[in-house]
This record gives C-alpha cells, sequence and structure tokens, in this order.
C-alpha cells in the first residue's frame, strides 16, 4: 500500500511512535491576532488520538 503523499509531508512520527503536526493559525492575518498567539502556536503539538489512527492508516502503519 501506498503512503498517502499530503500525509507524509504534514506529520511528523517520532521516534517512539507519537505523531506531530503543526499548529494552525501562523500563515495569514497576522496582524488580527498578536503576539501572544504566535508565541501560544510554535512548535509542533501532538495528534488527536482520533485523527491519529486516521493518520496511521495513511501513513501506512
Amino acid at each position: 500500500m501506498k503512503t498517502h503523499s499530503g500525509a507524509k509531508k504534514r506529520i511528523k512520527v517520532t521516534g517512539t511512535g507519537r505523531l506531530l503536526r503543526r499548529q494552525s493559525g501562523k500563515n495569514h492575518y497576522k496582524l488580527a491576532k498578536g503576539n501572544a498567539v504566535f508565541r501560544r502556536r510554535s512548535g509542533e503539538v501532538e495528534l488527536a488520538p482520533g485523527d491519529a489512527k486516521n493518520a496511521k492508516k495513511l501513513l501506512g502503519m
């Protein structure tokens, strides 16, 4: 089974098997949000359990 090419670009798998994604809300409309929002949304966060189940199927895990 081929991996989903869109999923493999957006989801990172850690060494322990957790799935990480970028946080939303950082690309445009930046002036309306304020600096605290950007600091809060820096880095990556873990996928929700329901989303992780679907993502693992897309990644062929």
